[in-house]
């Protein structure tokens, strides 16, 4: 029996279905700024660390609301939590679309974005309930796809603003958006395993487990990794090899789909050899990519580095959500919004990381020299999880 006749038989392929088109949109809409940060920081004459902290707001604000959505997805449904995710969406959009023209606006439009890039946390856990644990890792990984969404921005952004400017693009987003909402609606189910809703202060009792917090900081390395350098490749290309504003969003593109579609595979490798011993493989990997881009070769080679990277962070992210639901069945819901937001936490530092370096020392290469370090530094920290996971979770006979 193949991987899709499972699917079909063991869940609920139209509720799938639509948690990826929610996430692929919202995704979308979240990285906005990210895609056109090119031409907004020329309308507001930014300066490299200003560049990197104006892409990165709604990352940092995706993983404040993340916690939010979470604890939303688990008390009310995920159902519910999404139709109400879009509906805030919809603000920003219109608020950037028709005014946006200071910076305190920018900061206020990025912030509500972060709604977007909390769909993470709703449309995870609607895949994980209605799916058995034997398929958690290609279930999650479909779902997850949807960051997928990031090829949508950079590849159409640039091109729709060079005719009608990045606050026509705004409003062009609310079209996919609305056609999404409305399919939304008429597939999805809640699925049947909806845990009963607990006292909020139970939620947070994860955070005494060790295994929260390593399940955090990888996430931080490779979620953040995939998102951070989404939304500030573009000014890199620009700044670095003095592409033109599209020709930047369309390499950057290459590098997303990358980093995008090979997320399922990560999570069903995972599920066959352990998401534990990926993850080894792929940080080993990622270092190595890493520090070949911080030589800053010729954008042949840099893009070549950096497609390697991203497939490296985006099957990390399928094998990260592997591991999770084994070790936080009936918490998913809000381990999704915690997880999720130390990744986006992890991707508020990246464009931060890259654009201080670059005003401080002159150079991209030490920021990407910092991240191959980072590289190493999670693969340490994965070697000590897997050491106390070995003893606890190959008892219940669960694939570490």
């Amino acid at each position: 029996m193949n991987v899709f006749t499972n699917l079909r038989q063991n869940g609920h392929a139209p509720s799938l279905l639509a948690s990826f088109l929610y996430f692929d949109v919202s995704f979308m809409i979240w990285v906005l700024l990210g895609a056109l940060g090119v031409y907004i920081t020329q309308d507001f004459n930014l300066s490299p660390a200003e560049k990197g902290m104006v892409v990165a707001i709604p990352t940092l604000a995706g993983s404040f609301f993340r916690l939010i959505m979470g604890l939303l997805t688990d008390r009310i449904g995920p159902r519910q939590t999404a139709i109400g995710g879009m509906l805030v969406t919809m603000v920003p959009l219109v608020w950037g679309w028709l005014f946006g023209h200071t910076m305190s606006e920018l900061y206020f439009i990025g912030i509500l974005l972060g709604v977007a890039g909390a769909s993470f946390s709703v449309a995870l856990p609607m895949a994980s309930r209605w799916y058995p644990l034997h398929l958690q890792g290609v279930a999650m990984g479909i779902a997850g796809a949807g960051n997928s969404g990031t090829v949508l921005a950079t590849l159409f952004g640039p091109r729709i603003a060079e005719h009608i400017g990045w606050h026509g693009v705004m409003g062009v987003a609310l079209i996919p958006l609305a056609m999404v909402f409305i399919t939304y609606i008429l597939l999805a189910k809640n699925p049947p395993r909806q845990p009963k809703p607990s006292p909020i202060i139970n939620y947070f009792k994860v955070f005494k487990q060790k295994d929260t917090w390593y399940f955090c900081l990888l996430y931080g390395v490779t979620f953040g990794g995939f998102i951070g350098l989404t939304s500030y490749l573009s000014i890199f290309f620009v700044d670095q090899y003095g592409l033109s504003n599209v020709q930047a969003g369309d390499f950057v593109t290459l590098c997303v789909i990358a980093g995008s579609c090979v997320r399922p595979i990560g999570g069903y490798i995972s599920d066959k050899i352990g998401g534990a011993r990926m993850l080894t493989f792929l940080f080993i990997f990622l270092a190595i990519f890493m520090l070949g881009v911080s030589t800053l070769p010729s954008l042949t080679y840099v893009t070549i580095l950096l497609f390697l990277g991203m497939m490296c962070l985006g099957m990390g992210n399928g094998a990260v959500f592997q591991l999770v639901p084994q070790r936080f069945q009936h918490e998913i819901g809000v381990m999704t919004g915690i997880v999720g937001a130390a990744g986006g936490v992890g991707g508020f530092f990246v464009p931060n990381l890259l654009g201080t370096l670059k005003q401080t020392t002159g150079t991209y290469a030490s920021g990407f020299m910092v991240y191959a370090l980072v590289g190493v530094a999670a693969l340490i920290i994965l070697l000590v999880a897997q050491y106390s996971w070995k003893k606890t979770w190959a008892i219940k006979g669960k694939t570490v």
